[in-house]
């Protein structure tokens, strides 16, 4: 059995916005709430390579791990895999970016299979994962909109 979520968030504000901020992977420590680090190894294009480290979890292990990211930004949409995956089998994800309004919906779809033998299974970690993802989300869209409304005041 493998692992499915798709989940969404509405951001008030600008397209290019969401788009550069979101893309930008060397920020995302101060973007997303569990990454200590984000190192980008290799970039070439459209596509970059690069290492997340999360904070110490509580036993003060730091996981980390390999990925990468092939943005279309024509499209707005981004293919992303692990590179080294861990407790993964594979980690599979996509994000599409879609004006709506006066926003953006960005989504990220995740699709993945865990290896066998963890304390956690697909079903487990889907759970895991749909809770994290809502949080980060929603910290995503006040960091952009709070941007957007700094922009909006200084023109």
């Amino acid at each position: 059995m493998a692992g499915h979520t798709d989940n969404s968030v509405l951001i008030d504000a600008p397209l290019q916005l969401v788009w550069e901020t979101t893309n930008d992977v060397a920020s995302w420590p101060s973007l997303f709430s569990e990454y200590a680090e984000a190192t980008v190894l290799e970039q070439e294009g459209n596509r970059v390579r690069f290492r997340l480290a999360l904070h110490p979890d509580e036993n003060g292990t730091t996981w980390s791990w390999v990925s990468e990211r092939i943005s279309d930004p024509e499209r707005h949409v981004v293919h992303a895999r692990r590179v080294e995956t861990g407790n993964f089998k594979y980690m599979w994800l996509f994000w599409e970016y879609v004006p709506e309004g006066t926003g953006v919906r960005m989504r990220w779809v995740q699709d993945f299979e865990l290896k066998p033998g963890l304390p956690l299974d697909d079903t487990a970690m889907t759970a895991r994962l749909n809770t994290n993802t809502a949080a980060q989300m929603q910290r995503i869209k006040e960091k952009i909109e709070a941007a957007a409304r700094r922009a909006a005041a200084a023109r």
